[in-house]
């Protein structure tokens, strides 16, 4: 790494890319990148932080700089071959990525599900007490000089993860989630042990996932969980509608009680992957129990707002486990109001994979409104899937939802409308917000 060097990213508004490109700028590197002109979420961090974007051109690249490319463009972009005409340095966002935590204590956050939320609260509880360094997927990315910690999201799409040999690494799940690129669960299974592999210290996984368990003969593995079984176990747990609240036992002894404002048994869990890691790098119960008190959420992870007498929730949620979560979140912190589910399904590979199990996840709802596929850049339509083959196998009243057709949330009252999915479905969130308030 090289503070003279300028550092352009191309494709800075990818989630992982403004967030590393926000890791580098608050550790007094020069940055600046391109994308297209639509707005995205994540440009906004990177506005606020002086992050100059242009759009795409060759025009951009200049003699010395060092490209870091995002893993969503080829090789043969404009801005990569103007880079290679000036014998620039042309590097893959992970791969950079792997280079840049060789000079911290790094955790990384793996897994299916959770992995996003489970970096955001290793983030706020570190920070909160000593010099860290982040990136979460959510395109949060924070760089702070004489850090001693770097956490990371690490993906294991395209097994992006592979070139991470992080100090600790946690595992929140292995689940069949990207079928565009893995063929079956076995492949996720094997590229996730041999990331376990990497690991130079310890692994902390959950405890009752059936293909974590394979990983029992690791070295260094310890799993958390609420099962007996477990090395670090939350018992005693009190659910209401504030929250949670539960002690925790390493090995049978006792380290402390937690509460906290998340709801729903997957938030218990992303706290205890995190109180493990602090258990092992020395730190009091009591620190981190405080830390949790003060801790927010990420970005797109069941974000609350009032909307007249309804409550409008925007969740990532794109795979029935994660629905199911987030249903059950739902659920707990709000159990006399009807829900109703506004998911968008993601990708037209994983809706055609997973279709079973969508509708069932969606049936934990009192009633269903299914968008059309939000389709990725990096699959086309064979129209052999759509949203009302989901439809066809809910057993709760549940429709197809056009955005000319949004006006039908208006007849909901005192209830929790959630929205879900990877794609942007909240803009059907914000057109019933504008109905609503010129109705009002």
């Amino acid at each position: 790494m090289n503070k003279a060097v300028s550092y352009h990213f191309t494709g800075i508004k990818g989630t992982g890319m403004s967030a590393l490109a926000l890791v580098l700028k608050g550790s007094g590197y020069t940055v600046q990148g391109s994308d297209v002109e639509k707005h995205f979420f994540t440009e906004d961090g990177l506005i606020e932080a002086d992050i100059p974007i242009y759009p795409f051109s060759a025009d951009n690249i200049k003699p010395g700089m060092t490209i870091v490319l995002g893993n969503a463009f080829p090789d043969d972009h404009p801005e990569v071959l103007r880079a290679k005409e000036l014998n620039n340095t042309v590097i893959r966002y992970h791969e950079f990525l792997g280079e840049w935590i060789k000079q911290f204590t790094s955790v990384a956050i793996t897994g299916s599900h959770g992995k996003t939320s489970t970096t955001g609260l290793m983030s706020h509880v570190l920070s909160d007490n000593i010099e860290t360094s982040y990136l979460i997927g959510d395109g949060t990315g924070c760089g702070v000089k004489g850090s001693e910690y770097f956490v990371l999201e690490a993906d294991e799409y395209r097994e992006h993860f592979l070139a991470y040999h992080p100090d600790y690494a946690i595992f929140t799940n292995i689940d069949f989630d990207h079928p565009d690129f893995y063929h079956n669960i076995e492949q996720v299974y094997d590229a996730n042990r041999q990331f376990a592999e990497q690991v130079k210290k310890k692994v902390i996984a959950y405890g009752d996932d059936p293909l974590l368990a394979r990983f029992r003969d690791l070295r260094d593995i310890w799993y958390y969980g609420f099962s007996d079984d477990d090395d670090i176990t939350a018992k005693n747990i009190t659910r209401d509608t504030t929250g949670s609240a539960f002690d925790v036992y390493v090995k049978d002894d006792y380290y402390g009680r937690f509460h906290i404002h998340q709801f729903g048994d997957h938030n218990i869990l992303n706290s205890l992957a995190v109180i493990a890691f602090c258990y092992f790098e020395g730190f009091p119960a009591q620190v981190v129990a405080e830390s949790f008190k003060t801790y927010h959420g990420v970005k797109r992870r069941f974000n609350e707002r009032v909307v007249g007498s309804n409550v409008v929730i925007d969740d990532y949620a794109h795979h029935p486990q994660e629905i199911k979560a987030t249903i059950q979140a739902a659920r707990q912190e709000y159990p006399d109001r009807k829900l109703v589910a506004i998911f968008q399904p993601h990708t037209y590979s994983r809706t055609k994979a997973l279709l079973t199990a969508f509708a069932g996840a969606l049936d934990h709802a009192d009633e269903a409104y299914l968008c059309e596929i939000f389709a990725s850049a990096r699959e086309q339509d064979h129209h052999e899937v759509s949203s009302q083959d989901i439809i066809e196998k809910m057993t709760i009243p549940s429709q197809l939802l056009m955005m000319d057709g949004v006006e039908a949330l208006l007849a909901y009252d005192h209830a929790v409308l959630l929205f879900m999915g990877a794609g942007d479905v909240m803009k059907y969130a914000h057109h019933y917000e504008e109905l609503l308030a010129t109705k009002n």
